[in-house]
């Protein structure tokens, strides 16, 4: 390891320490105006209108993308743009999230007039206590002093990273109190590999599926199993109900006088099933776990009939595993 390679670490390790610090500091200063602005939010019929400048706009905007995929509505607004007619997306049923480390950027006056002036609740987030922000809010949450990591406290970097964090905080015990799930999780993020490891079994699963009745000569069932090329055949017995598969496995077994039999000497019987709304990725860990490589999917509320079939080979191009 160079020289310069030991340099580059330990200024690193520094900037990494410096923040880590921040960030302990930030949570042991938490107190009632926290809870008093996820209530603020909680009773708001509309959205959360984020604002920032500069780099505490770039903060605000992922601030805002968290709240909404979490079940928040949120939206950013510049405050440059604000000034020239942006201020008509801020209405009454809405709340203002405004960020400042130093609380007194100029381009904020007129957000955070228009929300003295139309009474609209305002969240400020800033790192004085005495600045125009903060004394202006209904809420006033104010990050702890704590040095840049920088080292010569000029460029923000603890002070961007506790306002972000602070946002998470605030979308997450959003979040938790409305009981957010991963099913609606998934609604905001259908795609990429989110959406793939939230995706559910009836996203993916075959309708037209590979089924006969019980008694069935064996022949017969031969054609249906290779029509549909799935490796794997249900039995449905009289009342509908899957009780039974048969695999490539089942007919090895069964390979000396396997035309003379029916599907019912054959069949592997009370089968593994999935409900359809089951996450992928437990379908995926079930067939791994048995060596298997596909599931009937059967509603375990309903009649017990096979409502689709899931492969592992529809996971896989899904992007599940």
């Amino acid at each position: 390891m160079t020289s310069s390679t030991t340099d580059f670490l330990t200024t690193a390790r520094r900037v990494i320490a410096t923040e880590a610090e921040a960030l302990s500091l930030l949570g042991d200063s938490l107190g009632e105006a926290f809870g008093e602005a996820v209530e603020m939010i909680l009773r708001a019929r509309g959205r959360v209108i984020v604002s920032g400048m500069g780099k505490s706009g770039h903060i605000g905007r992922k601030i805002t993308a968290t709240l909404a995929s979490t079940g928040t509505p949120a939206q950013f607004v510049h405050p440059a743009e604000a000034s020239h007619g942006d201020l008509g997306m801020v209405t009454r049923d809405d709340v203002a999230l405004v960020l400042s480390n130093s609380g007194e950027t100029p381009e904020l006056a007129d957000i955070i007039a228009h929300t003295r002036r139309f009474d609209i609740p305002l969240i400020g987030v800033a790192g004085r206590a005495q600045s125009t922000l903060l004394r202006q809010s209904d809420v006033a949450l104010l990050l702890p002093p704590a040095p840049e990591a920088c080292g010569n406290g000029i460029v923000p970097t603890s002070s961007t990273t506790m306002t972000l964090a602070l946002g998470d905080a605030l979308a997450i015990a959003l979040m938790e109190h409305r009981q957010f799930t991963p099913e609606h999780f998934r609604v905001f993020h259908p795609g990429g590999k989110l959406g793939a490891r939230l995706a559910k079994v009836s996203d993916l699963m075959h309708r037209n599926l590979p089924l006969v009745d019980a008694g069935t000569p064996m022949g017969e069932a031969l054609i249906t199993m290779s029509r549909l090329g799935f490796g794997v055949l249900g039995v449905s017995g009289q009342d509908g109900r899957l009780e039974g598969v048969i695999t490539d496995g089942d007919l090895r077994r069964h390979l000396d006088g396997l035309l003379g039999l029916c599907v019912d000497d054959v069949m592997t019987r009370n089968p593994r099933t999935i409900a359809p709304d089951a996450l992928a990725e437990r379908a995926v860990a079930e067939m791994n776990a048995r060596k298997i490589t596909s599931l009937f999917v059967v509603d375990p509320e309903g009649s017990g009939a096979a409502a689709g079939l899931i492969h592992i080979h529809d996971c896989l191009r899904a992007g599940v595993v």
